[in-house]
């Protein structure tokens, strides 16, 4: 659905039926040139559902190999989506704490989704005695690029995540964003640059960090 109306600037029914249609032709046409370059390839694909049972041609099997591979990115992009929004608020807030930032200069505001009926989304927000700054936390891979997308999107001052690839990097310096890799060595380090170049007080950290880290995650 979010492809279809990234493609068509809409996602009403009509829309998104004639774009399934065409995605259809289009996928069975290329599986029927591939079958005609490759005679010797042969999938059948057995289907059983309490004792009745199909068995599908490589035609259908190899569209509902897609479909099932679709799905599962599908799947797993919501999930690992899902699984940055729930960790930010505690992740920012163990990077004060372990740089004792006291919490006013701080706060995690929840975001109304219109398309619910309740709030989901929360927004971290650093602050100083004038600002507050936007922070995004974003589980990623090396070299995703929808990093610069996100941080324009939601008007990011800070972006923190895992591992970020060197274009990623580039991109945000030129847009102006603040970021910590938090994947490499010591790289949450990064966040103590955070604070001196938002002038927020802090005490630097140089103790152990795993000691501190189960300090805090207790007090969380």
């Amino acid at each position: 659905m979010k492809t279809i109306h990234n493609m068509f600037k809409s996602s009403t029914r009509s829309i998104v039926l004639n774009a399934s249609i065409e995605h259809y032709e289009s996928l069975l046409s290329n599986i029927k040139k591939l079958t005609d370059v490759e005679p010797d390839i042969d999938i059948i694909l057995t289907i059983k559902l309490k004792g009745i049972s199909v068995e599908l041609n490589i035609n259908e099997s190899l569209i509902i190999i897609n479909t099932l591979a679709v799905k599962r990115s599908e799947l797993r992009g919501g999930i690992w989506s899902t699984a940055g929004k729930c960790v930010e608020k505690p992740l920012m807030k163990t990077l004060c704490m372990l740089y004792s930032v006291d919490s006013k200069y701080y706060t995690a505001v929840f975001k109304k989704d219109s398309s619910k009926k309740f709030d989901r989304e929360i927004d971290f927000y650093l602050k100083n005695n004038s600002s507050s700054y936007c922070c995004e936390v974003k589980l990623m891979g090396r070299g995703n690029p929808e990093s610069a997308d996100a941080v324009i999107a939601r008007n990011t001052n800070i972006f923190i995540a895992d591992t970020l690839s060197e274009q990623n990097k580039n991109q945000l310096n030129h847009l102006g964003v603040y970021w910590v890799e938090l994947h490499i060595h010591e790289g949450y380090k990064r966040f103590k640059t955070v604070l001196e170049k938002l002038s927020i007080p802090f005490t630097d950290f140089k103790g152990n960090l795993a000691d501190a880290l189960n300090n805090i995650f207790q007090k969380l």
